[in-house]
Formats: structure tokens, sequence, C-alpha cells
């Protein structure tokens, strides 16, 4: 559907209908990036919730982002962290876990932090699974992240698909360019619809 702005002379396309953008990418050769930080920002958007951990010695309460919103199913395993922060912590500070087709988030609280995020947990989980493995973290401390590409088997391998994981640890997910253009379209259309709205009262 489209709309002139009367006055401004510009064409405006006003999106209607549109169902969720997923990152899902079929085919040899074809990868998918995804976005997570510790406050329920995602690129692209996954939904998230705050519920139990069904994992292995899992909270009561943890954020947890729906894999299968982006028709994902992963391996089941815990991502620890390497924190140079943060040495010697249990479990290496963060733990990113996967169950299948959800991804859970334990944000560790230490060096007085404090509970500054819905990641945010009072404890690691309190049992891993068998499936681990240890990534680096990088980038300064409002900036943390770590970059994740699982071999088969690994947690968060997904069957035929090549998936890299950037887990932000401290910091927000920067939304995507696609996702700006829709928001400022969207703000441009109701601008519009007010005025020509003025113009005919």
């Amino acid at each position: 559907m489209k709309w002139r702005i009367w006055g401004l002379g510009i064409p405006v396309v006003l999106f209607v209908g549109l169902g969720p953008i997923t990152a899902r990418c079929d085919g040899v050769g074809n990868a998918i990036t995804i976005t997570v930080d510790e406050n329920g920002g995602s690129s692209p958007h996954i939904p998230f919730s705050i519920s139990p951990d069904p994992g292995p010695g899992g909270l009561s309460s943890v954020l947890t982002y729906n894999l299968a919103a982006l028709g994902l199913t992963t391996t089941q395993g815990d991502v620890l962290f390497n924190s140079p922060s943060d040495p010697g912590i249990l479990f290496g500070g963060d733990v990113f876990r996967f169950n299948g087709t959800t991804l859970v988030v334990y944000s560790d609280v230490v060096g007085g932090d404090g509970f500054d995020s819905l990641g945010d947990t009072f404890a690691p989980p309190f049992a891993l699974y068998g499936n681990t493995i240890t990534v680096q973290e990088v980038g300064g401390d409002a900036n943390n992240f770590a970059l994740y590409t699982p071999a088969p088997g690994q947690p968060g391998f997904v069957a035929g698909e090549t998936v890299t994981y950037k887990f932000i640890s401290d910091g927000t997910v920067v939304p995507e360019a696609g996702s700006l253009l829709l928001l400022g379209s969207g703000l441009l259309g109701v601008a519009g619809w007010r005025r020509l709205r003025h113009l005919r009262s």
C-alpha cells in the first residue's frame, strides 16, 4: 500500500503484515550470523523470556532465547567464557547454554558489576552438560564479546548450516540496517498519516 505525503512530495510505502524476519539460510555455502547480548538484544530479532532452564543444574529464572523462532535446532551443550577480567571464576564466568531450540544466558555478577542486565544470575548453572567448549572473550570492559562457529557435535551446531554466534557479554546489540530502515519507514508513514489528517480537518 502506498501513500503520498502531501506537502512533502515523496511516496511512502507502509509495510503491513510482515512476518518475522529470520536469518535462515539454506543450501551449500550459505552462512548464518546470530548476535545475542545479555539483555534480550539480538540480531536478527529472537524472541526471549525469563524462564526456568531445563538443562542440567539449571536455575529457576534465566534469560532464554527461542531459537525455534528462526527454525533452528542446535546440538545441546554449554559454551564457557574465558574472561581476562574474571580469572579463575567457576565455569569461566559467563555461560551460554544450548538446549536444542533455546539459548540460555548465565551472566556473571562478579567484580562488583551487580545485577544490571536480564541475563545476570546469582550463580552459574549448578551442573554442566558433558558437551562443553570454552571461548575467549575479547574487547574492552564496555564491549566484551566472543565469536564462535561450532563444528559438528559442538554446542550450538546446526545440521546443514554454518552458524557463527557473536555473544556480547558487555554492551548491546546494534540493530540491523534493515530493522532501522523498517522502523524509519514506519515512523515516516505515521508522520504522513497525521499530516494528512491535519490537512483534511
